[in-house]
């Protein structure tokens, strides 16, 4: 039995990558989890895709009623396309604020009335070391990930005691996110993807790419009791590489 035995997790995008990282991390801990994803399947999973907000809203009344509230949530969902922010297109940002801000502020109000009848609720977001310092060649990214942080640091001053919203910044991680991201930029800047790597791997003082159960791990502790009065962060977890403080 772990310090979440008897709570319920949301966990968004848990079918791979860090999503999978978070819920394996949760069940370890004791909760049960239930991952929300486009491809989800199983007895403890929810398909839905983020960006269809009537439809989330929709599964995800009917999942409260069917079997109460969740205590944890896990806003985590797969990065805009790679490219400059001046060849953007308006629809661009739509469609990734719909997925990101708008899908998670749906969640967080569906899933609030639970949490502050249970007295205990942990709202974790998984973003980007991006809110800190732009990443070149991820324009419509770095600007949507920016109005995440902004989002979760107002809210963690409007939620009630014992609910706690805060937000991981994962450096370079060994998912296929990264893999696809970096076959789009060798592509674009005429290298190699072990180029592309070499060059991240140069700015992270540990001198390696994450493991996601690392990330998991953090994200565990931040649905912990033992997290309670953490609130508002947004945590790092990038292997040294940022360079603000």
């Amino acid at each position: 039995m772990g310090d979440l035995a008897g709570k319920r997790a949301l966990v968004c995008g848990g079918t791979h990558g860090i999503g999978a990282a978070a819920a394996e991390a949760l069940h370890n801990r004791g909760a049960a989890v239930t991952i929300l994803a486009r491809s989800a399947t199983g007895t403890s999973a929810l398909t839905c895709d983020l960006e269809d907000l009537e439809a989330l809203t929709t599964t995800i009344k009917v999942e409260l009623d069917a079997n109460g509230a969740f205590e944890v949530l896990v806003n985590n969902s797969a990065g805009p396309p790679a490219g400059p922010l001046l060849e953007a297109a308006p629809a661009d940002f739509e469609k990734a604020l719909r997925r990101h801000l708008f899908a998670s502020h749906t969640l967080v109000q569906l899933l609030l009335p639970g949490m502050r009848e249970a007295g205990y609720g942990r709202i974790i977001n998984i973003i980007s070391t991006s809110v800190r310092e732009p990443i070149p060649g991820l324009g419509v990214s770095n600007t949507v990930r920016g109005a995440m942080a902004a989002w979760a640091k107002t809210l963690s001053r409007e939620l009630p005691p014992g609910v706690t919203i805060n937000s991981i910044l994962p450096g370079y991680t060994s998912t296929q996110r990264l893999e696809e991201l970096k076959q789009t930029l060798a592509e674009q800047r005429g290298v190699t993807p072990t180029e592309v790597e070499a060059a991240w791997l140069a700015t992270v003082p540990e001198g390696r790419l994450a493991h996601p159960s690392e990330l998991g791990a953090v994200i565990a502790f931040l649905a912990s009791p033992e997290a309670g009065f953490v609130r508002g962060v947004a945590l790092p977890v990038d292997g040294g590489r940022l360079s603000s403080i």
